[in-house]
């Protein structure tokens, strides 16, 4: 049997748990990165970039993140104008603020995202889609 007291102690644990979740950082995520929406022209550029690549994906499966105010953000493996990774069934994407509606970044990293993997495979980013600073032409 359960005492009055065991469910309060457990009661309190849990919303304390639970707080932490919403206010802690997620530790994932560059420093001041904060939740961005997906402007209109992000449908136009997801759809180019899926032409381009030859794949399909869902732009929705996308959670986007911000981290205002900044040319590039730091990461593990240095400073970044934008970063991709895989989350569960989805993707999440981190762009810096003044870059936040540079087609080439924000296709750049959805071309990750179809793609599903890091890295820059030249058929994919430089021969099929010119999604690098070398081979952006600005189409």
């Amino acid at each position: 049997m359960t005492s009055f007291k065991t469910v309060q102690t457990l009661t309190a644990a849990a919303l304390l748990l639970t707080g932490c979740g919403l206010t802690e950082p997620n530790p994932g995520l560059p420093r001041g990165a904060e939740p961005m929406a997906a402007t209109a022209e992000f449908d136009a550029w997801f759809a180019k970039t899926e032409t381009c690549a030859g794949l399909t994906g869902s732009l929705q499966s996308v959670q986007w993140y911000v981290v205002k105010g900044v040319d590039t953000f730091e990461t593990d493996q240095g400073p970044k104008v934008g970063m991709w990774e895989r989350s569960g069934s989805g993707s999440v994407i981190v762009v810096a603020g003044n870059y936040r509606n540079h087609e080439m970044v924000i296709r750049h990293e959805m071309l990750h995202s179809l793609i599903g993997q890091s890295g820059h495979p030249a058929e994919y980013f430089v021969e099929r889609c010119g999604l690098t600073w070398e081979t952006w032409s600005g189409d």
